[in-house]
């Protein structure tokens, strides 16, 4: 959990809402969740990623909904995330706006890393946690999903489902069900990935409502509030996004310090004042990208080895079984790509 991660109070007030209408007690919600209720009144206003922790725990206690974050997803329509919608809706075709999500996502949903990325014949949209949520991950990974695929069927309709897929990393819970109603049988659970997945050919479908000037204004508030996240964020998250977004390459701590023009020392002084050092960030980072080269299965264990820095695969050998008790190949036979 962190308390260095944001989400806009907009978020938090609809599935207050949500709690409300599925018939909670507002004030007891709040007082469950420990928010008050001014917190809320504000779209503008931020929730700590603990804070809205605390309102999902209460929400999911209150309601005895399971499926809560499915319904969640379910309201987070076209005109909830603002800017950052109309950006991605008035661009030119489906992969315009990808990449534009891609460079912004993290204004409205700073706790995950989303990736997007072509994988033989399919367009694939990536999904991971960047904070733990634990338990909570499934109400995560199930609001995000179906708010994806409600702005898709709005746009297309079933187009992209044809040849499509949604892969899940956790087992089918026992309201699985819920799941078909949004992604009918082209789903997949136990994956130990959280993708959507489309026929790359659609990439070059147009959006209907394409508009280069209202793009260009919806991109330059995105800019914005990018800008007012770095600013609200700490040290911690912004080494960490500087790590998970750099090229096949990764930043030494010197070109990190750089980049957030302060010193190597300095960085190094404020990365302990979060009990973490750069060589711990920089560990995670190479786990995650080697967890899901491994799984992709496009590159050998040598050249992924190669990839993250190491120049004797065989340390890499033993970094990945000291992260986690695996070896790379053992980890790929369990883990490799979903047929």
């Amino acid at each position: 959990m962190s308390t260095d991660t944001f989400i806009r109070a907009h978020y938090a007030e609809i599935l207050y809402q949500l709690a409300v209408d599925k018939g909670c007690s507002g004030d007891a919600l709040l007082d469950a969740a420990g928010l008050p209720p001014r917190l809320l009144r504000d779209p503008d206003n931020h929730l700590r990623l603990d804070e809205f922790e605390r309102l999902v725990r209460a929400a999911l206690d209150m309601t005895g909904d399971p499926a809560l974050g499915l319904h969640f997803g379910e309201r987070l329509k076209f005109t909830t995330h603002g800017a950052l919608s109309q950006a991605a809706v008035s661009s030119a075709n489906i992969e315009e706006a990808l990449q534009l999500l891609i460079k912004y996502y993290k204004i409205r949903f700073s706790s995950i890393d989303l990736r997007f990325f072509i994988e033989g014949e399919d367009a694939v949209i990536e999904l991971d946690e960047r904070v733990g949520l634990g338990d909570l991950r499934p109400f995560l990974i199930e609001a995000l999903f179906v708010s994806v695929m409600d702005v898709n069927s709005l746009l297309f309709g079933l187009k992209l489902l044809y040849g499509g897929s949604c892969r899940i990393s956790y087992p089918e819970p026992a309201y699985g069900d819920e799941y078909r109603r949004h992604f009918y049988d082209a789903l997949t659970f136990d994956t130990g990935v959280n993708q959507l997945r489309f026929r790359k050919d659609n990439l070059a479908l147009p959006m209907a409502l394409a508009n280069p000037v209202a793009k260009r204004l919806a991109e330059q508030q995105c800019e914005e509030e990018l800008r007012s996240l770095g600013a609200r964020e700490s040290i911690l998250i912004r080494v960490r996004r500087l790590l998970e977004n750099s090229g096949d390459t990764l930043p030494t701590m010197e070109t990190v310090a750089q980049r957030l023009f302060t010193t190597p020392r300095t960085l190094r002084r404020q990365l302990q004042q979060h009990d973490t050092s750069f060589q711990n960030l920089l560990a995670e980072v190479r786990l995650t990208r080697a967890q899901r080269m491994l799984r992709q299965g496009r590159r050998s264990v040598d050249e992924i080895a190669q990839a993250l820095g190491y120049t004797d695969p065989s340390n890499f050998g033993r970094a990945f079984r000291k992260w986690t008790g695996l070896s790379p190949s053992a980890y790929r036979a369990q883990n490799g790509p979903a047929d």
